[in-house]
């Protein structure tokens, strides 16, 4: 018997309600429907007066601490941000400025960003990949962008982002197998070899 997947999604919006955090949390639904788990959203706008200021780690409230751990010991994350002048938000980056640069290796790691027109959505490949490659985190291979007019009421109502999350998370669901079967991925990897 295997345990529940620790699924964790960090969004990068700043307020409440948020589009980054609706697309967020659609995600995490759609993981959730496929394989048992345990689902954790981190609301970066709710963390924002706590992170301010804090340059070291240690200088860091628990609540801010207990989010960077959930973060690390995630199985699966899912990373969604505004786009804020052609990239992730400051805070999104400050975030993850305090998480250990081993703590992602080999970590599955949803993108997923929402602008307000499709001129930005390259920077899933231009900004969110090179930062979590630093991390060496496995990036899915189909990131989620959205539009401010694929949200009814901050709900993801249309239909074309519906089925590229849909896809996004189909493709990567032979790497969060992995993630389930550890031992089992190992053990029919030696055979191979």
């Amino acid at each position: 018997m295997t345990r529940p997947l620790r699924l964790v999604a960090v969004s990068g919006g700043l307020q409440r309600p948020s589009k980054s955090a609706a697309l967020a949390e659609h995600l995490l639904d759609l993981i959730a429907d496929e394989v048992p788990c345990e689902q954790h959203l981190v609301e970066l706008g709710q963390l924002a007066p706590q992170l301010a200021g804090a340059v070291w780690r240690s200088q860091l409230p628990d609540t801010v601490e207990r989010e960077l751990g959930a973060v690390e010991q995630a199985d699966i994350l899912v990373v969604t941000t505004p786009v804020y002048r052609g990239s992730y938000t400051g805070l999104f980056k400050h975030f993850f400025d305090f998480i250990h640069q081993d703590a992602l290796i080999d970590k599955p790691v949803l993108l997923a960003a929402t602008g307000g027109s499709e001129r930005h959505a390259l920077m899933i490949d231009h900004q969110l990949r090179p930062l979590f490659s630093f991390f060496q985190a496995r990036t899915l291979p189909l990131g989620v962008y959205a539009t401010d007019k694929d949200f009814a009421d901050y709900r993801v109502q249309d239909m074309a982002l519906i089925e590229r999350a849909r896809l996004a998370v189909q493709r990567a669901l032979p790497l969060i197998e992995l993630m389930r079967h550890p031992r089992t991925a190992a053990a029919e990897e030696a055979v191979a070899v």
